[in-house]
């Protein structure tokens, strides 16, 4: 019976813990060049716009799906360096005091990254 009790203790900590880890995703988070990038979640779906900078309003991750609790994917990803008709396979990796942001072009051949810094 204690170990029923432990395993069902420990399924709702994971659970909590999973729960919390996902509601911290959303925030401001700080380019290396100095972009504020607001990061929301939307109907469940991830979305990343610069609210501050040169390209203030440029969305760079459009609708990515939560693919594990601190990952997000999909393949509307855009970089403001970019033509805008270019879109690029992305993966969001959140972590404690930021995020990892990953767009690769022809399969995972052609990628470049960014660790942005969460804001206060």
């Amino acid at each position: 019976m204690k170990k029923r009790q432990f395993a069902i203790a420990a399924v709702l900590a994971i659970g909590c813990f999973t729960a919390v880890q996902a509601q911290e995703t959303p925030g401001t988070y700080k380019r290396a060049n100095g972009d504020l990038v607001q990061v929301t979640v939307s109907g469940g779906k991830l979305f990343c716009k610069i609210v501050s900078g040169k390209q203030a309003g440029f969305e760079m991750c459009h609708g990515m799906a939560q693919a594990g609790p601190n990952t997000w994917q999909g393949a509307e990803m855009k970089h403001p360096g970019m033509p805008s008709i270019m879109t690029f396979n992305g993966t969001v990796t959140v972590t404690p005091t930021g995020l990892t942001i990953k767009g690769c072009a022809i399969g995972q051949s052609m990628c470049d990254s960014e660790t942005w810094t969460r804001q206060k």
